[in-house]
């Protein structure tokens, strides 16, 4: 089936998650001492972090493919009226998480990586996470309902579900294991949000449809 410009748009999706898992794997090497098992990812971009010059071009798709990705996601569901008024909420909610998480962290990276939290421009990214998590959890709980209703897309329902999942299973971890592997359980909430994306990108892409 020949594809359109909005579904070759999906592909920007799965170029959001490759960039994405580069900068988590190769920013690292720029940061003598970085220990990912402890640390969280986002100390690898900090303004004071040695490593902030190559996370920045390595995940330089990332921050613009999946707010992008997204869009066009929303812009589908909206003009096919794919599915129900509820999953299409639960898409929008998404988008908005998205631009939220590009927009914010770029406007308030952390200042020092693994200090404490103390000035302002510190607390505002504390607040970007704090909605970027609240965005998460409530489209993606949306989408899961929405998804194995009747005439809903039980596909994008399970893989919701996993995404929630992972989510879960990393704001519990962080306080249920040792400091030493906070990094561990971390890297499971920051890929679930992300690799959802991808998924979406990946359904956008694939429509036979249009």
């Amino acid at each position: 089936m020949k594809k359109n410009l909005i579904n070759l748009s999906g592909l920007t999706g799965v170029i959001s998650l490759i960039s994405y898992a580069l900068a988590v794997i190769f920013a690292p090497l720029a940061y003598p001492g970085y220990n990912w098992m402890a640390q969280a990812v986002s100390d690898l971009s900090a303004e004071t972090a040695p490593s902030r010059l190559l996370w920045n071009q390595l995940a330089a798709a990332y921050n613009v493919c999946s707010p992008v990705c997204m869009m066009c996601v929303s812009i589908f569901v909206s003009d096919k009226k794919v599915s129900t008024k509820l999953f299409r909420l639960g898409i929008y909610l998404f988008a908005i998480m998205n631009w939220i998480s590009a927009i914010g962290y770029r406007m308030f990276p952390l200042t020092d990586s693994g200090k404490e939290i103390s000035t302002f421009q510190e607390k505002m990214h504390i607040v970007i996470t704090i909605a970027v998590v609240l965005l998460s959890i409530s489209s993606l709980t949306i989408l899961i309902v929405a998804g194995f209703k009747k005439n809903g897309m039980k596909g994008i329902g399970i893989w919701a579900s996993i995404a929630l999942t992972m989510m879960f299973v990393g704001a519990i971890g962080k306080s249920a294991v040792s400091p030493d592997y906070f990094g561990i359980v971390e890297r499971f909430s920051v890929f679930a949000a992300v690799g959802f994306n991808a998924v979406l990108g990946a359904y956008l892409f694939m429509d036979s449809k249009s």
